[in-house]
């Protein structure tokens, strides 16, 4: 995509310039505690946090600067906080490394090695916080790995710390029960339109400057580098469950859907330090995320803050998490605790309230807003979730996404209701007379809200793409939060720099697809099954996996593609021998890396085969 629209885009407008004023004029500027809590037992960094093209805090230098009206002042703020980077001391022998990714990988001191919580998004800025850590720690082995949940920026750098031969002979790799399918669900059986999304969410085609990406919210943004998927050799499975790690006596505590499907609080008693996960963070989390995952239980999720506030928080003189800085002192870690398990509750309770009233989800997200008592504190901030789009989750995991309205039961989608519009407006030329008036008194969400039914309607449209992309460029400049701001800035990127098709599927990386194990595999196959294609046909095979020794029949009927340990009663399956490797190089349609398929059963893989869909990572999502 060509990127010459950056020279195009907009300074802030005297509407955005006030409403940022009126914004700054609300917040406690003078508070830096946070600065000090951040910045707390620094150790040592690398200049710049700079592990290459994976990783750099270099592009973010700007935020030394002055804030500039095209960015909100509270989440300038959280921006400055998340730049600062580096090895920290959390207590005597738990340590951490931060700002080399969007989340935090933590070392703890064993008695023959080192214990690393959650290796970060990949595996370059996962190695160079190694090097660090055993730079000021000792030159010490890994001897265990703990993921705190199932999503991808707290695993998918392993092979930065420990090696596949190191894997494969026995270390321990532990996750809270039902990891795996958690991340299986979220990252490869949907992983092609969830990493679309994410590079709306995260700014990934945004320049690093204030009127781009500046900020995630939860972290400066996310690392570039290489990713895999490496199940757990051992899992949590029940709130009390004590292990010894490498000497280190550690009680966990099971949080299920809560953050993620499968996550885990943990105490380190000897310590007296507690891990919170993603439970606990320095802002407002998601109930519901932007990229697309199933909506989080906020009652749950309340529940479980209490309950480890019961079980760890009075014998702990130290919380940190798998983002942001740690809360020193018992008393400051219960209040932290009670804010967070409130600021869920609140929002689930009052949703349900309103809802009960008979409001649907936009009309509870307009009105619905934080007490004092919440809304005071800056780690309940917007900055990542949103008290908006969180409201419309907790009415969506009740009610589901249909409000009531019969109206809204069975709508066009968005072309054949924007040629609809388009026809009511009078034609396009209204549609544009209407949300430059928009437009100009400072009304961005009718100006966006109009401008859509243009821009699908008649996507060549350059005029409506171009005032699309300045209105999202305005709602950009004037969120809080981080995913917020990447969407605007990323669709208005988009509008302006139209991506020329392509005459194959542009596939995302297929590096976690390369590391599932043979079951998993193939179960990610069904949802490339092209139903249309399948038709009436019916055939079946026995994979022989030439590198596992594992076996598995596979078989179409009824457009559905199964696979059991067994063929079903009277359906023929010939054997296909072939390695994991060479099935996915035939997926993908990537060269193959080992031997070509053989035996009887190559006849139904190669009719299989053109059934399944290559998808392409660059689908639209701001026009049609």
């Amino acid at each position: 995509m060509s990127t010459q629209g950056q020279d195009r885009r907009k300074p802030a407008s005297p509407a955005t310039g006030a409403a940022q004023a009126a914004a700054a004029s609300t917040l406690p500027v003078d508070d830096r505690h946070d600065f000090a809590l951040a910045s707390q037992g620094f150790i040592a960094t690398l200049p710049d946090a700079d592990v290459g093209k994976a990783w750099s805090q270099a592009p973010f230098a700007f935020l030394e600067g002055e804030r500039p009206d095209t960015v909100h002042p509270s989440l300038w703020r959280q921006a400055k906080l998340n730049a600062i980077h580096g090895l920290f001391k959390v207590c005597d022998g738990i340590y951490q490394v931060r700002g080399f990714d969007i989340s935090n990988v933590t070392f703890v001191e064993g008695r023959d090695g080192l214990i690393v919580i959650d290796p970060l998004t990949s595996a370059e800025p996962a190695a160079a916080a190694l090097r660090l850590a055993r730079q000021h720690l000792g030159d010490k082995p890994v001897t265990a790995v703990i993921y705190t949940h199932s999503h991808v920026d707290h695993y998918g750098g392993i092979l930065g710390v420990a090696t596949p031969e190191e894997i494969r002979g026995g270390l321990r790799i532990i996750a809270p029960e039902g990891f795996l399918q958690a991340a299986v669900s979220e990252n490869v059986l949907l992983g092609n339109a969830m990493s679309r999304r994410a590079t709306y969410m995260y700014g990934g085609l945004l320049p690093r400057d204030a009127r781009g990406h500046v900020d995630s919210g939860l972290g400066k943004g996310t690392s570039r580098g290489r990713v895999a998927l490496v199940g757990p050799s051992e899992s949590i499975t029940h709130t009390g469950q004590r292990l010894k790690v490498d000497g280190v006596d550690i009680v966990f505590q099971v949080t299920p859907d809560t953050e993620a499907p499968a996550e885990m609080n943990f105490q380190f008693p000897e310590h007296r330090a507690l891990c919170m996960a993603e439970n606990c963070t320095c802002n407002l989390h998601n109930l519901y995320t932007p990229r697309g995952a199933q909506v989080r239980d906020a009652k749950g999720w309340s529940h479980y803050i209490e309950e480890a506030k019961q079980l760890f928080a009075g014998q702990s003189d130290v919380l940190f998490a798998s983002h942001h800085w740690p809360r020193w002192g018992v008393d400051a870690g219960m209040r932290f605790l009670d804010k967070q398990r409130d600021l869920y509750k609140y929002i689930h309770d009052q949703t349900l309230r309103l809802a009960n009233h008979g409001m649907t989800p936009l009309e509870i997200a307009e009105v619905l807003r934080l007490p004092p008592d919440l809304g005071d504190e800056w780690y309940t901030r917007d900055y990542y979730g949103t008290v908006s789009h969180n409201a419309k989750a907790v009415y969506q995991r009740y009610l589901g996404w249909f409000d009531g309205n019969p109206a809204n039961l069975n709508p066009h989608p968005p072309q054949q209701a924007g040629q609809r519009y388009v026809e009511l407006a009078g034609g396009a030329q209204a549609i544009l007379d209407n949300a430059g008036a928009a437009m100009a008194r400072g009304d961005y969400r009718w100006a966006a809200e109009v401008l859509k039914h243009l821009v699908f309607a008649d996507p060549g449209n350059a005029a409506a793409r171009e005032l699309q992309a300045d209105v999202f460029e305005q709602l950009g400049y004037q969120s809080e939060s981080g995913p917020w701001r990447d969407f605007y800035l990323t669709g208005a990127l988009e509008l302006r720099n139209p991506r020329p098709p392509a005459d194959k599927p542009r596939q995302a990386s297929a590096g976690q697809l390369r590391t599932l194990n043979a079951d998993d595999l193939l179960d990610s196959l069904s949802v490339r099954l092209n139903g249309e294609e399948a038709g009436r046909a019916k055939f079946g095979m026995t994979i022989a996996f030439a590198d596992t020794g594992e076996r598995f029949a596979l078989w179409l009927e009824n457009g559905v593609l199964h696979h059991a340990a067994t063929a079903p009663a009277g359906l023929d399956c010939p054997e296909v021998a072939l390695s994991r490797e060479v099935l996915i190089d035939l997926v993908l349609g990537d060269p193959l890396s080992g031997d070509p398929p053989s035996g009887p059963g190559t006849a139904a893989l190669d009719q299989l085969l053109p059934m399944l869909d290559r998808f392409d990572l660059w689908f639209e999502i701001a026009a049609p």
